[in-house]
């Protein structure tokens, strides 16, 4: 179940004092929400909301909006000192009509034959679990916020409008009616302008959503007049009680009128909606919020992703291979900038913010705020990580051939004999994420190379080296051999030694490296990577390489 609550915030003078300087974007978000109440007055609670179309699954973006929210309102808290009262309120449009069947859902014909009918009386096409396809998506969104542990409120359109809560608005916007149509026409196509009007009545005959035009109108009464498209027959229906709804500006225009919302975010795909809406919210007699756009996120074409097209990564997905604070990172970083979003980002997300965890105890308090720990965890984050990285953890799953944690676990326990509960917990987490990760996206593309001429005598060379070394060398020791061998086969004279003197070691020896023994162009600290996995392992692995055993053909 969603928690409305967020969670208790060290309010400590001094990271109040860092927060108010703080040049993290969600703290400047924040400084502008301030900004707009020392401008407008003091108001409580203040509405953080964030929108969801379930016309379609639910994808990692509208995840992020949630994510980006909750960072904002942390902020806005510490910067508070958490004196006002916030809300975070998640909307679903699922009274909207279906105006196209997702080409990634099942039961195509059925859907296909409920179009126009509000997402919440198309019938459920995934199973009978659910009253409907919009009730069926939103309880996917619901799972996953809930999982993760967001404090917000769910809410509905459907039960917005049917309730009654949105009446009020509703009949204001029949009162400017002439104000909102005078915004909207001039934005659109001729044969648009003859149909359209901000009210879309819901058929008393076949239940569709209708785009019809007014042909009459009842301010005192609160109704409207249309014409029904089905039989011709001339109809008066009032605004209110859920027998109408708004069409996407004006409806979007109306919420933050009626809800006085606050802050809310959104792509760079609306900037022209966020306008006419702020128009239109304002045509009301309301400032309307104040607004974030961010980028979006691309598949491997550069395409925006779409909850329609299913193209680019899913939420379930994205768990499958790593943690939801690794996707919460994601969010972070550099909102306004478009990202590719596919299965390789995934390995650098989840030993970033490993890194940034095991970072923020060592930093200032200034630096801890603009740590991405700090605001994916709510000023909370763990204290402890995986002593073993997730890009260590997929090398030794490619080496083992493993296909479960076992065989992990017999290597890191040479190697870490004694490793605390959590610890452990958060390791044995990432080599389940390790072995699925291989399986399904790097298995594939391993190219082994045979090597030949410099490579095989650098390789046999590091492998005597290997020999010499005794039992429990460190990976440092391991590492110094390693470079050592490299500078006299690969000698890199633009490049310094370990004595400040050149030579120093070409990448063509650590390409090599990596090619003939991982089938990969890049890899881990070689010495690092050799104290896991066992010298003797090693050694049994080079000598592999040089009889042409790993490499194909």
């Amino acid at each position: 179940m969603s928690s409305a609550r967020p969670p208790v915030l060290d309010l400590s003078p001094a990271l109040v004092a860092a927060a108010k300087e703080s040049k993290a974007w969600p703290f400047e978000e924040a400084r502008r929400i301030i900004a707009r109440l020392e401008t407008r007055g003091p108001k409580s609670p203040v509405l953080f909301e964030t929108g969801y179309g379930p016309s379609g699954l639910p994808h990692i973006g509208t995840f992020g909006e949630v994510a980006r929210t909750t960072m904002v309102r942390t902020a806005f808290r510490l910067l508070t000192e958490d004196k006002i009262e916030t809300r975070l309120l998640s909307f679903s449009d699922d009274m909207d009509g279906l105006r196209k069947v997702p080409s990634n859902v099942p039961n195509q014909e059925m859907m296909a034959a409920h179009l126009g009918m509000p997402l919440t009386r198309v019938p459920d096409p995934f199973s009978n679990e659910y009253p409907s396809f919009g009730a069926a998506n939103n309880a996917r969104l619901r799972a996953f916020l809930d999982s993760f542990g967001f404090a917000y409120e769910f809410a509905s359109a459907t039960d917005y409008y049917a309730s009654g809560r949105f009446d009020g608005a509703l009949r204001r916007m029949l009162e400017v009616y002439d104000e909102v149509m005078a915004i909207i026409l001039p934005t659109l196509g001729a044969e648009r302008q003859a149909t359209y009007s901000p009210f879309l009545p819901i058929s008393k005959k076949t239940g569709r959503v209708l785009q019809v035009p007014m042909i009459d109108r009842d301010v005192a009464a609160g109704t409207i007049t249309y014409v029904d498209p089905e039989d011709g027959e001339t109809v008066t229906t009032t605004v209110t009680g859920g027998a109408v709804k708004c069409q996407w500006k004006a409806d979007w225009a109306m919420r933050w009128y009626a809800l006085g919302v606050d802050y809310e975010m959104s792509g760079k795909d609306l900037i022209d909606s966020v306008k006419l809406s702020t128009r239109i919210c304002r045509a009301l007699g309301a400032e309307p919020p104040e607004c974030f756009t961010y980028e979006h996120f691309l598949d491997e074409n550069g395409e925006k992703i779409s909850k329609s097209k299913g193209n680019g990564l899913t939420i379930e997905q994205w768990l499958t291979y790593a943690s939801p604070e690794s996707l919460s990172l994601l969010m972070y970083t550099k909102p306004k900038t478009a990202k590719r979003l596919g299965f390789e980002v995934i390995p650098r997300h989840v030993d970033d913010y490993a890194g940034f965890i095991e970072a923020f105890p060592r930093q200032a308090t200034e630096h801890q705020l603009g740590n991405p720990a700090w605001h994916i965890h709510s000023g909370h984050p763990p204290s402890v990580v995986s002593p073993i990285s997730f890009a260590m953890l997929l090398n030794l799953v490619s080496v083992s051939d493993a296909t479960d944690k076992a065989v992990l676990w017999a290597y890191v326990s040479r190697y870490l004999p004694e490793i605390e509960p959590a610890a452990r917990e958060k390791l044995d987490a990432l080599a389940g994420f390790a072995i699925r990760y291989y399986d399904d996206v790097l298995k594939a593309h391993k190219h082994y190379i045979r090597p030949e001429g410099a490579l095989a005598e650098a390789l046999a060379a590091l492998d005597a080296a290997l020999a010499a070394l005794p039992e429990g060398s460190t990976a440092d020791e391991i590492q110094a051999v390693v470079f050592d061998v490299g500078r006299a086969f690969f000698p890199d004279p633009a490049k310094k030694g370990p004595d400040g003197n050149p030579p120093g070691v070409s990448l063509d020896w650590f390409r090599g490296l990596y090619q003939a023994l991982l089938g990969q162009d890049q890899g881990p600290r070689f010495g690092s990577f050799v104290a896991i996995y066992g010298i003797a392992e090693t050694r049994e692995r080079i000598a592999r390489a040089l009889a042409g055993t790993l490499a194909p053909g």
